[in-house]
């Protein structure tokens, strides 16, 4: 028998799942259709990296509320065959036409701050440049084979599910009300041609993303960013006064990076570097690692856990942005000391933090793993649902709005500039322990993002929860006015423990805004252990 850290029968947490084990394989995504497509890649021949990209390529399909093919990419990846972990950063640069002394002269920012809608937030998509890249360098098959699940999703038509009707609808009510000018026409003519969301059961079919898809196949995404499609975002682009430019697309390549890692109590739990916001987790582990937790729901823990949260947040809306533009070496702010004298500032009462000076030296989740060892850590978003609202008329690609994280303070680290990479959201997560992969992890959800990968990696290490109750667990979140958020799941005592430490404390009813994640842990025998979050769509695909 094996032993595992953690009980895969305890369901301490209501939960419509169970753990599920694997040998051959498993795909772990939001869409049971994603999920599907990986496996389909997975059984004919390709490897994890292989059944990643179908099953993102799927998403964009299957999820469009969340994603699309303007979206930004990052991926945690462990290669069996090179014994080590890689990273990709994939998210897009402002075009070089972008810039804040322009925006602030031409009025084009909403009360000093950039526009979260149209086409002056839109920044170069970097997801067809993962996928193309992921498969390169890693994968079995060739990139048109590994959409083509997505294309025919595209074509033929898929049933809508019922959390992504609920988003869709919502979305759709949301941009008749804020929405106005034709360049947001082909958003609706796409999305909504009839005027209405689909609701649970209708088909959708997406026939311009499908040959969109095709051509992203068929010419590795050269099309994407150096051929046809390129071109006809440069012309929607000027045609509504934007700034991307074929240049900006052209221009633009993936970068491999070198994971962080922070030891947690013996496990190493990896986010991509920035301009990602996965070393806000890292800072907060680091903090936390200062304190013995026992008691998982207990006013302390969360008290502490928010707390990390909040310096953890606080440093890096100083520091982080593009890595070629920020004040510090992001190493500095993961250093033991550091973590340990930011600890020592956490007392039993609520406060409020500024960032401090170290010493010197949201968007779609899916993980995958194969039966060699192959393990993919894989996110990508449009950033606020289905994104600027722009779509590329008569091609399906729905442009991010990733551009509106961006500052228009020429004081501020993550202040607008060409060709600058914003502070982003969207951060895969990976386990590790001896050096060995444990597994891939992710939680959807803006700023929830770092907050819940602490939850999670605090609920598996911490107080031993398999990976579906370690989704599933409540949560609370820290929000960007200062106050706490819980889930309605929390006994009301521990809302009442936590104003008295201090907290604004309020209850939230809907639960997809704490995140929605997935999670992948490989046992010492190889058997494949997964969860799957129970607050959205969600679906594993195993063999």
């Amino acid at each position: 028998m094996m032993n595992t850290v953690f009980d895969p029968l305890d369901q301490k947490y209501r939960s419509q799942r169970f753990p599920l084990y694997a040998r051959g394989g498993m795909v772990n995504c939001s869409s049971p259709q994603a999920a599907a497509a990986g496996l389909e890649v997975l059984r004919s021949g390709g490897n994890a990296i292989d059944a990643a990209v179908a099953a993102a390529a799927a998403l964009t399909v299957t999820e469009p509320t969340a994603n699309g093919l303007g979206s930004d990419a990052f991926a945690l990846v462990w290669s069996e065959k090179e014994q080590q972990l890689f990273g990709l950063n994939s998210s897009g640069p402002a075009p070089r036409l972008a810039d804040a002394d322009r925006i602030l002269r031409e009025g084009l920012d909403r009360d000093g701050k950039m526009p979260t809608h149209g086409w002056v937030p839109v920044t170069v998509p970097g997801a067809p440049g993962a996928w193309t890249a992921l498969t390169a360098r890693f994968g079995r098959r060739s990139l048109a084979q590994n959409l083509a699940p997505a294309v025919r999703y595209a074509r033929e038509g898929y049933p809508c599910a019922p959390n992504l009707a609920q988003s869709w609808e919502e979305a759709l009510s949301s941009y008749r009300r804020r929405l106005s000018g034709s360049c947001f026409d082909a958003w609706f003519r796409t999305f909504a041609a009839d005027g209405h969301a689909p609701a649970a059961g209708d088909i959708i079919r997406l026939p311009d993303h499908a040959d969109s898809l095709e051509e992203i196949g068929e010419t590795n995404a050269e099309s994407f960013y150096r051929g046809r499609l390129a071109k006809r975002m440069d012309e929607e682009s000027r045609r509504y006064g934007g700034y991307l430019r074929f240049d900006d697309l052209a221009a633009f390549h993936p970068q491999w990076v070198i994971p962080l890692r922070v030891n947690y109590r013996g496990y190493e739990v990896c986010e991509i570097p920035p301009n990602g916001q996965g070393i806000v987790a890292l800072m907060a582990l680091n903090i936390l690692k200062e304190f013995e937790f026992t008691e998982k729901d207990s006013d302390l823990t969360c008290h502490r856990q928010i707390e990390a949260i909040k310096i953890a947040f606080a440093d890096a809306f100083e520091y982080v942005t593009d890595p070629s533009n920020m004040r510090l070496d992001c190493h500095d702010l993961l250093r033991p000391e550091y973590g340990a004298a930011r600890a020592r500032e956490i007392g039993d009462m609520a406060k409020v933090y500024s960032a401090a000076v170290p010493p010197k030296s949201g968007t779609v989740y899916l993980c995958c793993a194969d039966g060699e060892g192959n393990m993919v850590s894989y996110i990508q978003s449009n950033y606020m649902g289905f994104g600027s609202g722009i779509v590329v008329d008569g091609t399906g690609i729905a442009l991010q709005n990733r551009g509106a994280d961006f500052s228009l303070d020429p004081k501020a680290a993550n202040v607008l500039r060409p060709g600058k990479r914003s502070y982003h959201t969207i951060i895969p997560g990976f386990l590790m322990r001896d050096g060995m992969p444990v597994g891939p992890f992710g939680v959807m959800g803006a700023y929830m993002q770092p907050q819940g990968h602490v939850q999670v990696v605090t609920n598996y290490i911490d107080f031993h929860l398999n990976p579906q109750q370690a989704l599933d667990a409540p949560r609370w979140q820290w929000m960007r006015d200062g106050s706490v958020t819980l889930e309605s799941r929390f006994e009301p005592e521990l809302a009442r423990a936590l104003r008295r430490r201090g907290h604004r404390v309020s209850v939230d009813l809907s639960t997809p805004s704490f995140g929605r994640g997935q999670m992948i842990v490989r046992l010492p025998n190889g058997v494949l252990v997964g969860g799957t979050e129970s607050r959205t769509d969600s679906n594993i695909a195993l063999f």
